[in-house]
């Protein structure tokens, strides 16, 4: 059996931005999960990479996995690489390397100097040594952080990419508490994707899916979802955790307890009945 798998942080200047990365000193522990560690990316850091997503936070399935946008977010981040034709040259990094204790924390900490100064060493990096032809932001925070990195020094003198700003992918979810709220709010995401997905795809000059999937209907389909691929992952990692379904969750009767405390349960099905 032969399983493709993604090779980490070995190669510079990546392996010099993964040594350098900030800690307590710029992450504040009443702000940030900082003890269940930084996670930097997920995607192409080979060179080929066309398109830059950037995201928000990593959640609990992320902390396990090393990798940002993986579960619900990430397979509905994939169906997005896909409308635009790309099943691997992709790259993605998030706001904030922790994930946030709080829902106040990010927009706290968005304009943290430290913060902005890595991420945007990150940015460069990858803007510097992948042909990369269009940047899309999941969510307000990554929006700010994209446009962060435009006042910045370093974005200076560079060409234009082709942006576009939408909505975090399981915004629906976390908003809204009714099944109609969720659809409607579904529905709406969706046409944005399709706006977005309409304006990129000129950019993409080097399509890898010919020819390009169709656009979002109202909700979901199984075609919208495709898989992550085992290259974005690191090595042994078992196929249900790329998947969907929820397999990791914080538990604990306390505030403490929660923070420290993820259970991981494999998915009903994986282990065959005996």
């Amino acid at each position: 059996m032969s399983v493709d798998f993604c090779p980490g942080y070995g190669d510079e200047p990546f392996a010099t931005l993964v040594r350098d990365c900030p800690g307590l000193d710029v992450y504040p522990f009443d702000s940030f999960r900082t003890e269940w560690g930084p996670i930097f990316h997920r995607g192409r850091l080979d060179g080929t990479a066309r398109l830059l997503a950037i995201g928000q936070d990593p959640g609990q399935h992320e902390e396990i996995l090393r990798r940002i946008l993986v579960g619900t977010a990430g397979k509905r981040v994939q169906g997005f690489t896909h409308k635009l034709g790309l099943t691997s040259g992709y790259v993605l990094v998030n706001t904030f390397l922790y994930s946030v204790f709080g829902q106040w924390a990010g927009a706290a900490h968005i304009d943290d100097a430290g913060i902005t100064d890595y991420r945007n060493r990150w940015i460069a990096a990858l803007l510097d040594s992948s042909p990369i032809e269009a940047v899309v932001a999941f969510g307000g925070l990554a929006d700010k952080a994209w446009q962060k990195w435009l006042a910045s020094p370093a974005a200076q003198g560079r060409p234009a990419l082709a942006f576009q700003h939408v909505p975090h992918p399981t915004s629906p979810e976390s908003a809204n508490k009714t099944a109609a709220a969720r659809a409607a709010a579904t529905k709406a995401m969706l046409q944005a994707y399709n706006a977005a997905v309409t304006a990129l795809r000129p950019a993409i000059t080097q399509p890898e899916l010919t020819p390009l999937p169709p656009l979002y209907g109202e909700a979901f389909t199984p075609a919208d979802l495709p898989e992550i691929p085992n290259i974005d992952l690191p090595a042994g990692v078992p196929a249900w955790m790329a998947g969907e379904r929820s397999w990791a969750v914080r538990q604990g009767d306390t505030v403490l307890a929660k923070r420290r405390t993820l259970v991981v349960t494999v998915p009903t099905g994986v282990i065959p009945a005996s």
